[in-house]
This record gives C-alpha cells, structure tokens and sequence, in this order.
C-alpha cells in the first residue's frame, strides 16, 4: 500500500509541475500524450483507492491560464476540457457507449479539427462583440476583449442573419505556421527563447498587456461551437453552418458522420490532409450532433460524454548523430547543435536540432554517434527527444560541453540562475561583434539597407567596422574597394546610414544590443528615461522602477552603460547625429505634477489599465514601483487590492488613492 500512496504522491507532484510550465511559463517539457498518460494512470490509481484522494489533486482540477493584470470573469457555463484518445479503438469504444447510451435511437457525428491553439469565449449582444475571455480555470477566465478585437478574422459585428440576440461562440485563438515561423526567427536573431509552438506563441500573445503589439502578431481564429438560449437549429452542425454565415471563420473540415467505418476513414484522411492547413492542429473531435441527445449523454465531472478528442501522435523518427557543434550567439551565450544524418520529417529533411544548453545533454546523456530520437515539435522546429541506447557502441564518449568559446578560446562562465553558458569576450570574440553589427544595421532596429550577416562579416574582416559606431566613418570609396561590394550598393549603404540619424531613441535603444533588453522592453525604457543622458545617471534602483525592467535586467543596463567601449560607442553615435532622446512630439504631453512622487499601483481598474496609469504616471514625472515602502506617496488603488498591501499601507500610513480620485487630482493640479 505504501508503494502505491507513493507513487500517488509522485505522479501528483509531476503533473502539477508541468501544468506549472505549461500554462503559467508556457514552456512544455513533454507532449500532450505523455501528460494524458500520466494523468490516466493517476486517474485510475485514486479510482482503486478511493482512501487516497484528495481535493486538490490534478484529477480534479483543470489547469489555469489566469494571469495578473487581467480581469478575471466567471463563465456562465463552465468551459470543460474533452476526454482524449489516441487509438481507433479507443474511438471505436466510445462510439459503442454513445450507441448503448442512445438504446438504438440514430445519431449522427460530427467530425470536426481540433486546431492547436489557445481556447476563447466570445459573447455577442445584438450582432456586436461584447466580452473576450480565456477558458482559465474552466470556471473562470481573463477578459481579453481589447486584444481579440485586434485579430480581423474575428468579427466586431455581425453579417445580417438569424443570430440570436445574445450568444456564446467557442474556438480557438491561432498563430498561423508562417507567422510563427517568421516571429521565431526573429526570436532566433535575438537570441531569445523560441516558442516551443503555434499554441505557446497564441497563447502568450494573447496574454500581452498592450494591444498594439498583439494586432503585430496576425492572429487568426477557428470557432467549433455556438451556446446561446435561442439557437437557430437544434443539432451542432447546422447552427456552426449558421455561425459561418454571420461571419466566423468555420472549419471546412467539419463533416456529419453515420457509422464509424465513416469516423475512422475521416481519421485516416486528416492523418496526412492536415499537415497542408495554414494552422496547427493536433488532433480531431468527435462530437455527437443532436443537442437534445447532447443533453440527454450528459457530463462527466470533467467533461461532455457526447464528445471526445482523438489526438494525433507526433511524427518522429530515429537518426545518427553526427556530431555536436557549439556556436557563439551575439550575446554571447553558446548554443550546442545536433548536426544529424538527414531524417525526412513532416515533409522537410531535419539535419540539425538545437540541443539548447548542457542540462539537456546531461539529461539526455548523449554519446558520440548515438542513434536519437527526432520529432518536430509544434511540427516544424526539430526536437530531440530521446536516445535509442541499445544501439550504442561500447566506447562510446560521453558529449561534454566545451569550457572554452569555440571561436576566441576565452573560458565560458554559466550565466547565474540559468542553465546556458555564455563567452565573456564580449568585445574581442567574432560573432559577437559581427552579430551586433548585423543586429543594429537590421531593418526593426537602424534599418540600414544592405548590411546583412556577410556584410556584416566582410566589414569586420577588412577592419572597416569593429565597434557599430564605426559604421559612421565609413565612406563610399572604402565600400567600393570590397569584394561583393559594387558602386550601386556602396551608396545604398552610405544613404541607409546617413538615413539612420533619424530613426527614433526607442529603436536606437534596441539596436546597441543591452543584454536582455529586447524590442517592448526597449521601447518602455525610452518613454521612461527619454534621453541616453539621463539613462546613464540612473541608478540600479531607478531602472528598477521602470516597468516590465526588474532587477536583473536593471543590472544588465547599469552595467552595460558603464562599460568603457559602449560608453565611447554611445559617445560617437551621439557626435554622428543618432537620436539619443525621446522626439519632441512625444515629449509634448509631459508634465512634473507628479514629480517626487513614488506610486504603486494595485488592483484593476475600470478607466484605463495598469499598463495605462503607469505611462500617465511617467508622462506626469512621477515613477512607479512595484512593493511599498516608506518612500511610497500613495497607492493607486483599484477593484481587488492584495489584503497584504492594504495592511502595509495601514501598518506604515500610507495613503490609498482610488482611481476617480487619482484622475481628479490630475484634472485639477497644475
């Protein structure tokens, strides 16, 4: 019995560990079976020993996407996750209880694709959308209206038809493959984390705090099913049909089924077809058509008896490792690469995959000339999932990370509370510097044209450019002279250099490549500092002050700054013209009414959001902070202050502001 409490014990620990990383961090560490296996054999093991159970286990929960800074909204009807399947025959299985269920009465199926993105929920009143919210927990969820309303294949109002005066409509929020593609490549460039897939890229920008930045994304959206007190039919597939006339997007995959020789050749046929879709999917549904049978079948405690997901296993297959190569990034960190015999894959031929840093080797225990497992993960980045052991030669070494960079020999350090390991040349080791000259000349940062990686390379080689600021200096005579380098793309660069002067602070802040500062953070450093000046006076502690910038990312800027060669290098781009301060026109609306003033900001808010009142605090010269202290001036207080906050404030006198309050001390103070 002991062994059995605890692996209980074990198998909960583990689950609420990658529900954790799945909807909180969004960084999966297994697949959706290996999760669905794991909570199958717990599910069964509590059912056993029903001494054992627990209200909390993961068994009886649904995991969460609530997240801070959202308002969260009950569902009027719970958003329950579906029963999945993996085989025919577990398909085959659940068609036969819906038959006995049913005690011989017809039925029909709908065979539906189970798209692989991020669950919504939008209510529309009198043909216009109203509310946008998560599934969350299932009970309740954050209202995202703002940032779905910026996805255009959602629809704002309604086509003319017979919709009802007030509905509920399902789907899914999805980040086509080419978009996905495009914003990890330029994740790659920056050498930020890819998203593992589609649905973590969906998810994650759904969940962005500024609705400018997510309309960038070009969401899309898929809808499966309609919820209302006055549906215009009584089965599922009419009413979806309906909800395509008034201007959802429906998948065309959506077939009525009769027999299950019919169920298991639409499975057979979507096993190949959707790998052609613009979409990720990962699976089908199966969902019976009648509502009044629906009604009847009734639920389980977790989900509908009437529906279940049959999940497709991922493509995977088996190849020799060739070697393992390490590569320097921009920002120094060292990347190891599997460098593979080429494997077809979902229709591509795989020859490298990131093994990303030297716990996943560790954690593999890859050897010299392994046989290893490959999958595309989300079906397009190649994944490493596993060695096949028993091939393994006897004398076979062990893969141990280099100590040294690969390219200038400096000995690496590991990078505190992280698991990658980082050359601290930074000034003197090649892709490093070639990196960031290619990254500032890039069109989202100086947009010089015509500098791209070789370019980039050529320059450095040649001894033309070794600092960015170098760039400057160049004239056309000396880009003439190179290889590669014509008349004509002499001058564009020379005009795309001369042009850059006039490209805005937020984006020069960007392009000097300050560790961990990437495009969002860069541009809310800028609105805060407003000039390179002032951002080099400040402190740790005022750069902790900045929103979204903590304080390891404070530290990086501090130290950046302070840095002998990116100090002269900010000194010559200054001298050359670059744009070292906020324009005028963004700084006209800047006030000092509340300057001194140190405000935190706590609860949500009916005006504007938090995101919002922190601009206007800085626009106003006041600074915002996270925690409360003595030195705090007040608390903006919304709806849902922390009872620990409003006993700090309490327990230190410190006032609480509510937000008319606030907006009235504004409209009146001059």
């Amino acid at each position: 019995m002991n062994n059995i409490a605890d692996r209980v014990r074990q198998l909960r620990n583990e689950l609420n560990r990658h529900n954790y990383n799945y909807y909180i961090l969004n960084q999966p560490e297994i697949s959706d079976m290996e999760f669905d296996l794991l909570m199958k054999e717990l599910e069964s093991l509590e059912n056993e020993h029903p001494e054992l159970a627990d209200p909390l286990s993961p068994t009886q929960r649904v995991g969460s996407d609530l997240t801070k800074g959202f308002e969260h909204v009950i569902h009027e009807r719970p958003m329950m996750s579906l029963a999945n399947s993996y085989s025919l025959e577990e398909v085959d299985e659940w068609f036969e209880r819906i038959r006995k269920a049913l005690e011989g009465e017809d039925f029909a199926i709908v065979g539906e694709m189970k798209f692989d993105g991020t669950s919504i929920s939008l209510t529309y009143r009198n043909g216009r959308l109203v509310r946008a919210v998560t599934r969350g927990d299932g009970t309740q969820g954050d209202d995202v209206t703002a940032n779905v309303k910026t996805i255009r294949s959602i629809p704002l109002i309604l086509q003319p038809g017979d919709w009802p005066e007030e509905f509920e409509i399902r789907g899914e929020i999805l980040m086509p493959w080419d978009v996905f593609e495009k914003l990890n490549a330029e994740r790659a460039y920056n050498e930020e984390p890819l998203f593992a897939n589609p649905r973590n890229a969906a998810s994650g920008t759904l969940k962005m705090q500024d609705p400018r930045e997510v309309a960038k994304r070009h969401l899309d959206a898929r809808f499966y099913y309609l919820l209302s007190d006055n549906l215009p039919f009584d089965n599922h597939y009419d009413n979806l049909l309906a909800a395509r006339s008034w201007g959802f997007k429906i998948s065309k995959a959506m077939t009525l089924l009769h027999t299950i020789d019919e169920v298991n050749k639409y499975i057979s046929y979507w096993d190949t077809e959707r790998k052609t879709l613009p979409v990720a999917t990962d699976g089908l549904v199966f969902k019976v058509n009648s509502l009044r049978q629906q009604l009847n079948l009734g639920y389980t405690a977790k989900s509908p008896r009437w529906a279940i997901a049959f999940k497709f296993n991922p493509e995977k297959a088996c190849t020799r490792l060739r070697f393992v190569s390490f590569e320097t990034g921009r920002m120094g960190i060292v990347t190891p690469v599997a460098n593979l015999e080429p494997v077809l894959l979902s229709g591509t031929i795989v020859k490298r995959a990131s093994l990303h840093n030297d716990d996943i080797i560790q954690e593999l225990d890859i050897h010299q000339g392994d046989w290893l497992y490959v999958e595309k993960g989300g079906e397009i980045i190649p994944k490493i999932t596993g060695v096949d052991k028993e091939r393994r030669l006897p004398d076979a070494k062990k893969i141990q990370f280099v100590t040294e960079c690969p390219v200038c020999g400096t000995k690496l350090t590991r990078i505190y509370g992280d698991a990658a390991w980082c050359c601290p040349n930074h000034f003197g080791c090649r892709p490093q510097i070639t990196g960031k000259i290619e990254h500032f000349c890039a069109r989202r940062m100086m947009n010089i044209d015509g500098i791209g990686e070789e370019t980039a390379e050529l320059l450095f080689d040649t001894g033309l450019v070794e600092r960015i600021a170098d760039l400057y200096d160049l004239r056309k005579e000396q880009l003439e002279a190179l290889e590669r380098i014509g008349e004509k793309t002499a001058a564009r660069i020379i005009e795309g250099i001369k042009e850059s002067t006039k490209v805005p602070f937020e984006r020069v802040v960007y392009a000097l490549s300050i560790p961990n500062v990437g495009e969002t953070t860069a541009k809310r450093l800028a609105k805060a500092v407003k000039s390179m000046d002032r951002m080099m006076q400040m402190s740790v502690e005022e750069l902790t002050a900045v929103p979204d910038i903590g304080p390891v990312i404070a530290q990086c800027i501090y130290d950046f700054l302070r840095h002998p060669v990116n100090d002269d290098n900010i000194r010559r781009l200054t001298i050359a013209g670059v744009q070292m301060s906020l324009a005028s026109d963004k700084l006209k609306n800047v006030t000092d009414r509340l300057a001194g003033k140190i405000i935190v900001i706590s609860g949500t808010f009916s005006h504007h959001s938090r995101d919002e009142y922190k601009d206007i605090i800085e626009s106003e010269g006041g600074k915002n902070t996270g925690s409360i202290s003595k030195k705090t001036s007040f608390v903006l207080a919304g709806e849902n202050m922390g009872p620990a906050k409003l006993e700090k404030c309490r327990s230190l006198g410190i006032p609480i502001v509510t937000e008319d309050e606030f907006l009235a001390m504004l409209a009146t103070e001059k």
